[in-house]
């Protein structure tokens, strides 16, 4: 069994992850604590990627990131290459993928915190800041990093966004579920299985360690 597109979705879905880890705590506390116009319609916007169908966010993804968009003429004029069919393409379209599940996951946590102990944080001298890292997120914690780690179940096992995105090239692109998807189709069965089992073993290992996480929080 080839090992690259394995070691690769495992760096992909790690940056991937941090990406979402950060920006997804960022705006599942500002949809959890502050009351603003177009809050909705952030939550909305932002849990699109979960329905959207990976052929549609993939070509918006296309427009706006393309060679001819404004973002992707200036990326690759600061770095000198191109976002689209390239690494940087991959992990764009994992994070994608993962966003959602770190805002809705994560959201649901932080509003689980009582309120009145966050008051009484302020009461006492904490700022907006400090109130939310050390007792908000503090209390939330064990709902948000299993958050996190369902954001990362999902980037390592992103397809569609990313055949669209960064394309299908061997050695470059070619994450474990693409190469699962060529070796079916080259009727190379066994390293497809073996992909498989290893892609599997991680979901579910992830998974049953985020129930676990969850349960707990619950528990209390």
């Amino acid at each position: 069994m080839d090992l690259a597109p394995l070691v690769l979705s495992l760096k992909v879905a790690t940056t991937a992850t941090a990406i979402a880890a950060v920006l997804g705590i960022s705006i599942a506390a500002l949809l959890a604590n502050a009351r603003f116009r177009g809050r909705d319609l952030v939550d909305v916007l932002i849990t699109a990627p979960i329905v959207l169908p990976p052929t549609v966010l993939g070509y918006y993804l296309l427009v706006a990131l393309g060679r001819r968009s404004f973002l992707g003429h200036a990326f690759e004029a600061a770095f000198g290459s191109s976002i689209v069919f390239t690494q940087t393409g991959a992990v764009v379209a994992a994070t994608v993928g993962a966003l959602p599940l770190v805002v809705k996951s994560g959201r649901a946590a932080l509003e689980q915190v009582d309120p009145t102990l966050i008051r009484a944080a302020r009461t006492l001298g904490a700022g907006p800041l400090r109130a939310f890292v050390t007792i908000q997120l503090r209390l939330a914690a064990r709902g948000v990093v299993a958050a996190v780690m369902l954001a990362f179940a999902r980037a390592l096992g992103d397809f569609g966004v990313t055949l669209m995105v960064a394309g299908d090239i061997p050695g470059e692109t070619q994450t474990a579920s693409l190469a699962i998807y060529d070796a079916i189709q080259g009727q190379r069965d066994q390293a497809a299985l073996g992909l498989v089992v290893a892609l599997a073993v991680v979901a579910i290992s992830i998974l049953y360690v985020a129930n676990k996480l969850t349960g707990a929080r619950d528990a209390r």
